[in-house]
């Protein structure tokens, strides 16, 4: 606040600059949540609505203010193999029971511990989920339907083309989300100065639904009720039941509440490094994440996320407070109460382009430069969560992405350096251990000791071991009993050596050995 501004002034141009800001939002939300509800294989109507809940409802209690929350491409791929599944009929109960663990997630304080997972693998997740929405919508730009797995989207993606080549099968649709991509291309590298807050994507909804009006392209249009109430479908208690007895949608609830999740409180922890306001509360962000989804799958809605592209423009666009997110949820809600024919005009090619040219910025190449200034590690964890997810499906990827990591991580802390020195006496050496010495070094100790010349007197430098597991004391409590067949000596301090096994000093059964 300047020396001039007074609270009121601060308070009507912090009123005006959220209310400027949910505009944008708005803008940018309404292509978006119906581009990835056509991604995720459900009616447009059921991102809208989620887009609308996580405006108004999830905006007015949310931990991260400038937060923004809505359908996300995140989840698509998720969707698509339930819906594919188990019908549309398993997603409100599926969504519910998510959200509802959210809940129970954000109440008993374990937001912070959801930020636990390795960046590389959610960077590897999300490129994952990038590829296989680049792979579905190839189709959708086609205005044919996807199939089933990434695998078969691409191997089907050149008679798409071959046919639209030969006998116009889809052509006018694929030139259109083409179009539809150049145009954001060239808005988001040349917009002038004073127009840098008009996304891109919504110039070129506009434009490609214009030329598909002008010229009567015959193109699958967006289905949207006239009575945004008659696309929900409720969730009732025997739908809930009946989830029960499928073991598969139980585990999918904890998926989309797992993804979700993260995706939310890394958005949230990269939302707090653009702007300099209130900063996250996790655990409360997660709670409204959760009563979001839940709401979300009461009435059949796609889930939701705290989603970064969103927030970014929400931010960019000058948001003070929770307000602006609030009222784009409003503005949302107006537009499809008051105007749904208008969005019925928009040609479903022209989402399907905005959805791969989302695919390709989750991809992020240049995300794998960064992770690779931080070790070449990273990238293999990225790399395996991407491929994983693609050969197999979202859950299996991050599943793997997670347990590579750990096992990277295991295989670190378990590191052992080994140097073996000539010592100031003939005959003298000296094998100097740094580290963690557990069974997984074995064989490079046995190699070394084996390689030691007869008549050699072995001194062991252990100052600076951290650890020794009990499977490498055997090692060298042999090489001991052992080494004066060979006129050889292994001089150590045993007890200290002991120490740094774990349980040390209890470990009296174990035979001291002497050279």
């Amino acid at each position: 606040m300047t020396a001039n501004a007074t609270p009121a002034s601060a308070a009507k141009g912090g009123l005006l600059a959220d209310f400027l800001a949910s505009i944008v939002v708005f803008l940018v939300a309404v292509p978006l949540c119906m581009g990835i509800a056509i991604a995720s294989g459900v009616p447009p109507a059921a991102g809208l609505i989620s887009g609308i809940i996580g405006g108004i409802i999830v905006g007015s209690i949310a931990g991260s203010p400038l937060l923004v929350s809505g359908p996300a491409a995140g989840l698509a791929v998720l969707v698509f193999e339930l819906v594919q599944a188990h019908g549309i009929v398993a997603l409100g109960p599926v969504v519910l029971l998510a959200g509802l663990i959210q809940v129970g997630a954000g109440l008993t304080g374990l937001g912070m511990y959801f930020r636990m997972v390795s960046p590389a693998v959610v960077n590897g997740m999300l490129a994952g989920i990038g590829i296989l929405i680049i792979a579905s919508q190839l189709h959708v730009m086609f205005d044919a339907k996807p199939l089933p797995t990434g695998f078969q989207n691409f191997f089907a993606a050149p008679k798409l083309v071959f046919n639209a080549f030969t006998n116009g099968a889809g052509a006018q649709a694929a030139l259109l989300g083409l179009a539809t991509i150049a145009m954001i291309l060239v808005w988001d590298k040349l917009r002038p100065a004073q127009l840098k807050l008009l996304p891109g994507v919504l110039i070129a909804i506009i434009v490609a639904t214009v030329i598909a009006e002008s010229m009567q392209l015959t193109v699958n249009r967006v289905t949207l009720p006239d009575n945004l109430i008659a696309g929900i479908d409720w969730v009732t208690p025997a739908k809930m039941l009946g989830m029960f007895t499928t073991p598969s949608l139980l585990v999918s609830a904890m998926a989309f509440a797992f993804i979700a999740s993260a995706e939310t409180l890394l958005s949230a922890a990269a939302v707090d490094r653009m702007h300099d306001g209130q900063r996250t509360k996790y655990s409360r962000e997660l709670t409204a994440q959760g009563v979001g989804n839940a709401l979300c799958g009461l009435v059949g809605a796609l889930p939701m996320t705290g989603v970064i592209v969103r927030s970014a423009a929400n931010v960019q666009a000058g948001a003070k407070s929770r307000l602006s997110t609030i009222l784009h949820g409003s503005w949302i809600l107006a537009f499809v109460m008051l105007l749904p024919w208008l969005l019925r005009l928009a040609p479903i090619s022209a989402l399907a382009g905005i959805l791969v040219y989302t695919g390709f910025k989750m991809v992020k190449p240049s995300q794998i430069k960064e992770l690779a200034e931080y070790g070449r590690g990273n990238v293999a964890v990225y790399a395996v969560t991407a491929l994983t997810i693609v050969a197999t499906d979202l859950l299996m990827g991050v599943m793997v992405g997670i347990g590579f990591a750990l096992l990277r991580l295991a295989l670190r802390s378990a590191r052992l350096h080994l140097n073996l020195k000539n010592g100031e006496e003939p005959g003298a050496k000296t094998l100097r251990m740094v580290g963690f010495a557990t069974f997984l070094n074995i064989p490079w100790i046995a190699k070394i000791l084996d390689e030691i010349p007869p008549g050699t007197q072995l001194t062991l430098d252990i100052d600076r071991l951290r650890h020794v597991d009990y499977a490498v004391l055997v090692l060298l409590q042999d090489w001991a009993r052992m080494a004066p067949v060979s006129q050889s000596a292994l001089i150590v301090d045993w007890a200290l050596l002991k120490s740094r096994s774990e349980g040390g000093d209890e470990r009296r059964e174990l035979v001291q050995v002497t050279a």
